[in-house]
């Protein structure tokens, strides 16, 4: 028993083939030995190394053919939406945007008023600790400018959308 096991012990080790470490950008781990010598690699010291291999890309196979961007039923015809749905579309899209706008513009009038033109009244310990009251008027600079940008996005969206029917074409506000 002790004879086969030093055999089978034998037998992992011959099949454990020297790994060498090359130098380079990025590394690499051959276990040729003449091409380790030509390339001055050194050999792996130390236990086991696991060698994973890496997945190979899938090729296309010709039996599903890939449709273009022309063929997709949208453009061909397949699947058209109807002029009076997408009327509809664009009707509850510009009530969503017309609405958050709205809000947008509620949450730019509260954020300039608290601001007050960039001397907002101090508030607690703010008469003593000066930083402190910098900082809260930077914070309530950024929440100006994130509103407004907020109500410039939302304008953007309006105008790309088509007019409303029975209305005129919206101004620059």
């Amino acid at each position: 028993m002790a004879i086969f096991m030093a055999g089978l012990g034998l037998t992992q080790v011959q099949a454990q083939e020297r790994i060498y470490r090359c130098p380079g950008t990025p590394v690499e781990y051959i276990n040729n030995a003449e091409q380790a010598r030509s390339r001055g690699c050194t050999l792996m010291q130390g236990g086991n190394i696991t060698v994973i291999e890496g997945t190979r890309p899938q090729t296309a196979s010709p039996s599903t053919p890939r449709r273009s961007p022309a063929a997709s039923p949208a453009r061909d015809g397949a699947e058209r939406v109807d002029s009076a749905a997408q009327r509809a579309r664009d009707s509850d899209a510009r009530a969503i945007l017309e609405t958050e706008l709205r809000r947008a513009q509620d949450r730019l009038a509260e954020a300039q008023k608290a601001y007050a033109g960039g001397e907002p009244e101090k508030q607690g310990i703010e008469g003593r600790n000066h930083q402190r009251y910098l900082d809260r008027v930077a914070e309530l600079k950024e929440a100006v400018g994130r509103a407004e940008s907020d109500v410039a996005g939302i304008r953007r969206e309006l105008g790309r959308l088509p007019p409303a029917p029975g209305s005129t074409p919206a101004s620059n506000q």
